[in-house]
């Protein structure tokens, strides 16, 4: 890693605990980094402060090593609206058609590019990481939702915002309500969160998260296996409905279920081929970026701002945050 560089852009990552920063170079190399926690329990005004001093906070970083910050790039949860800069919903942290972006921008000093915290993992899955060289991928995040970037002849589509909400497919009609109002919406049963809380109710065994619910699945116990099948069943059905409507050479799967790695994906793909006849068949990975997708993907959204061109020379590594 080179100690000065002459120009870079800020990437941030906004979580619903956490944010991620770095400052990257031209060749997506990070010159500094930082961690902090989001506040969201303060509410949405001090997040955006917080956000704001996450900002200042690597342009005195680049500073001190002789780099002038041409742009953010800043990556929210919710539904966001790329083209007006608009954060447009987030239930987690609280705010609504927040013009985010100019807020930021007018308070550093630096112009801001806006992005959907998944839309930039995916890009970034597709310039750096699974996807790399595909044109046509569905990146599925599954996380304390079930969210989507999809990416079509090279680039992310965005409908406003609201594009990629596939938690929210119907999975059983009769299930439990989910939190947008409908029944049965595929988050109610393949998030972490729901594949721990369904196993402790139906064992009566409480368990901490998925990852203790993984560890029963390898091992053949019959409770698990009843709540993991459940929500094998229901990303397979919208991975399938994705296919149909998408066709997507590739599915990459990240977020905190997908760290089961095949134990998850092995029985995905056997039931996703079962439920394809003529549609495109996608290949099933596991996403390779982790937690950095998202700060990486802000960071490509900053360098496409500036440039008007996304990618990194071929062959170069992934950078670690």
């Amino acid at each position: 890693m080179p100690d000065r560089a002459d120009v870079c852009v800020i990437a941030l990552d906004v979580g619903g605990t956490a944010m991620k920063g770095a400052l990257l170079d031209r060749d997506m190399r990070p010159l500094g980094t930082l961690r902090r926690p989001t506040h969201r329990d303060a509410g949405p005004d001090a997040v955006v402060a917080h956000m704001a001093a996450a900002l200042d906070s690597l342009i005195e970083q680049a500073a001190a090593i002789g780099s002038t910050v041409l742009r953010a790039g800043v990556a929210v949860p919710g539904i966001v609206d790329e083209d007006r800069a608009l954060a447009v919903y987030s239930g987690n942290i609280g705010w609504r058609d927040l013009p985010l972006g100019d807020l930021l921008g007018q308070r550093t000093g630096i112009p801001v590019t806006l992005g959907h915290d998944v839309r930039a993992g995916g890009n970034a899955e597709r310039v750096l990481g699974a996807a790399r060289g595909a044109r046509d991928v569905l990146f599925v995040a599954i996380g304390t939702g079930v969210s989507a970037a999809v990416i079509s002849d090279g680039r992310p589509v965005r409908g406003a915002g609201f594009v990629g909400e596939l938690g929210h497919l119907v999975a059983d009609p009769d299930g439990a309500v989910c939190v947008c109002g409908v029944r049965g919406c595929v988050e109610t049963v393949a998030t972490a969160a729901a594949v721990a809380a369904a196993f402790t109710i139906s064992s009566g065994c409480p368990v901490e998260g998925a990852d203790e619910v993984a560890a029963l699945v390898a091992q053949g116990d019959p409770h698990a296996l009843m709540v993991w099948n459940r929500a094998v069943d229901a990303l397979a059905m919208a991975f399938a409905t994705a296919s149909t409507l998408l066709a997507p050479e590739l599915i990459v799967v990240g977020g905190g279920l997908a760290e089961a790695g095949d134990l998850l994906l092995d029985p995905i793909r056997t039931r996703l081929a079962e439920r394809l006849t003529f549609q495109r068949r996608p290949r099933l990975l596991h996403a390779e970026l982790g937690d950095q997708a998202g700060c990486l993907g802000a960071g490509l959204l900053a360098w496409d701002a500036v440039t008007g061109v996304t990618g990194i020379p071929a062959g170069r590594e992934v950078p670690s945050l």
